[in-house]
């Protein structure tokens, strides 16, 4: 009778944790590029009581065995790499990719990482950067004396400066993607960083190679579906009641059992 202590013990952790990623989703539903997660779960062991196809006493084969599960464990938290809805912004530096893709931005470390939020900026120096100073990777610099920037689906940046009648190039953007995005090391900062799961990530122009196209004036909101995540926190938050049930009538029925002598 024991047993459906520990049983139940695993599956309110288990919804503790679920409860955990949801909230995490929530609370990042106005973050730009946030892509939501979702918690996967697995039956633990179980315990053989009685063996199908054995045979009885009398020569009888059983066809039926007794196995008593375990309980429950977590066994991944996978990112959703849906594709969240465009809002309009009117900022030049504002962009979206249309597809499959990551902006590359390179950290203070040299290491390059990877992002859906297209928020970006300028720094003192001129260069395109992210809300944290991080340069977009390779690096593009707008000149001071630029009057509009233009940034076409292809990721072709031209400026029109002052004094000047036609554009002129200001760089070319780069996207990457990758065999398993999934399998991306969230960093926070709306940033990833490849791993052996991932896979090396495969740059290119935008709108090619499997890529998507880029929005200029637009940025991606997340991918969180308020209505879905309340939903599974009432079911998440229903499954926990359930199994602090079963430890509070287990502990009922230990108590009867203790009583017998009385």
């Amino acid at each position: 009778m024991d047993r459906s202590l520990f049983i139940a013990a695993t599956g309110m952790e288990a919804q503790r944790l679920n409860i955990d990623v949801i909230s995490n989703n929530l609370a990042n539903v106005n973050t730009t590029g946030y892509k939501k997660s979702r918690a996967d779960f697995q039956e633990l062991l179980y315990q053989g009581l009685k063996t199908a196809g054995a045979e009885s006493a009398d020569g009888i084969e059983i066809p039926t065995g007794i196995q008593v599960g375990l309980g429950v464990k977590p066994a991944a938290v996978q990112k959703i790499f849906k594709q969240g809805d465009f809002v309009s912004t009117g900022n030049e530096l504002d962009m979206v990719i249309e597809g499959k893709g990551f902006f590359q931005v390179s950290l203070p470390d040299g290491e390059i990482a990877y992002t859906r939020s297209g928020s970006f900026k300028i720094n003192s120096e001129g260069t395109i950067v992210t809300s944290d100073g991080y340069p977009m990777e390779p690096a593009i610099s707008i000149p001071g004396d630029a009057l509009e920037t233009t940034i076409t689906s292809d990721g072709a940046v031209s400026v029109l400066q002052a004094g000047s009648s036609t554009p002129s190039g200001a760089g070319q953007i780069e996207l990457a993607q990758f065999v398993n995005p999934a399998g991306l090391k969230a960093i926070g900062k709306n940033l990833f960083l490849a791993t052996g799961s991932s896979g090396d990530a495969s740059a290119g122009s935008p709108s090619s190679d499997g890529l998507g196209g880029i929005n200029q004036g637009f940025v991606e909101l997340s991918n969180v579906n308020i209505v879905e995540e309340m939903v599974n926190m009432i079911v998440s938050q229903r499954a926990y009641e359930l199994n602090s049930k079963v430890i509070q009538s287990t502990d009922e029925m230990l108590a009867m059992v203790n009583n017998l002598k009385r």
